[in-house]
């Protein structure tokens, strides 16, 4: 079978796009990158593609937020295109810019159900800044659930780094969060580390709070209702070998980073 393609969508200000090609290459994938003008001059390159990622980085210097003109971009110009591509057996990926992305653009929470709502206005969440007011980038503890999410399956807790200014998740009301979790959308919480066997405590967990930006429930990735698409602030992309995690001496890290599982999957899915 040929290996599924991978359209890494990248922007202006993006920077994340060479190592997540790489991730999904690794992983079996043939990832192209993509510039959105490009896509904007021929809509239609989408339809050869399995796999959507919107990497992360600086879209447009997140210059009026976070996402924000990326966003439109896509409502604006590709809502077609990315209609087929969400209605059809193929996934979505948003890492960090990318999942704010596809929050404001209406592609998360309900996936093809909420694309193309031309009332943003009433979103039921959104991603603003921290609780800290101030960028934050460093390592976070993760668990896994509440969702079918294909990225996901396999995986019940993982670290990764996060690198982010406005990265809460505030929804618009608390039965926001309800309906979340009767959908199963909730997929990735913010977590403190587990203690050692000896019952040590993590020797992260005596320098960061859990919850790196007050994200109300500590949620850290959504899932649309089908676990199809899913958006998530950390970045798998940069923990695809042991060694990139801070402490991989001391936790006696060897192989693959935790992350890489998270491409390995999508790419499975169409095995």
């Amino acid at each position: 079978m040929a290996a599924p393609r991978v359209c890494v969508l990248r922007a202006p200000g993006t920077n994340c796009d060479v190592e997540t090609a790489f991730a999904f290459d690794s992983c079996g994938g043939r990832a192209d990158r993509v510039h959105l003008f490009r896509l904007i001059e021929q809509p239609t390159l989408l339809d050869d593609y399995q796999i959507l990622c919107v990497p992360g980085g600086f879209s447009y210097g997140d210059d009026i937020g976070a996402g924000v003109v990326f966003s439109s971009q896509l409502r604006g110009h590709l809502g077609d295109v990315v209609q087929r591509f969400l209605v059809s057996d193929k996934l979505v990926l948003g890492i960090c810019n990318g999942f704010q992305t596809l929050l404001k653009a209406g592609v998360l929470p309900d996936g093809a159900d909420s694309w193309g709502k031309s009332d943003r206005s009433a979103a039921d969440a959104t991603l603003t800044w921290n609780d800290n007011g101030k960028y934050t980038a460093r390592w976070v503890h993760l668990k896994v659930g509440g969702s079918d999410n294909i990225f996901l399956r396999g995986i019940e807790e993982l670290d990764l780094p996060i690198a982010h200014a406005e990265g809460r998740l505030v929804p618009r009301n608390p039965q926001v969060v309800e309906n979340w979790r009767a959908q199963h959308q909730i997929a990735i919480r913010y977590a403190p580390w587990a203690a050692g066997a000896d019952g040590a405590s993590h020797p992260l967990n005596d320098r960061w709070e859990p919850n790196p930006n007050g994200a109300v429930d500590e949620i850290a990735g959504l899932s649309d209702p089908s676990g199809r698409v899913l958006g998530l602030m950390p970045h798998p992309e940069r923990f695809l070998f042991a060694t990139q995690h801070p402490h991989w001496t001391r936790l006696k890290l060897e192989g693959n980073g935790a992350g890489r599982k998270l491409f390995q999957n999508g790419i499975d899915y169409f095995a």
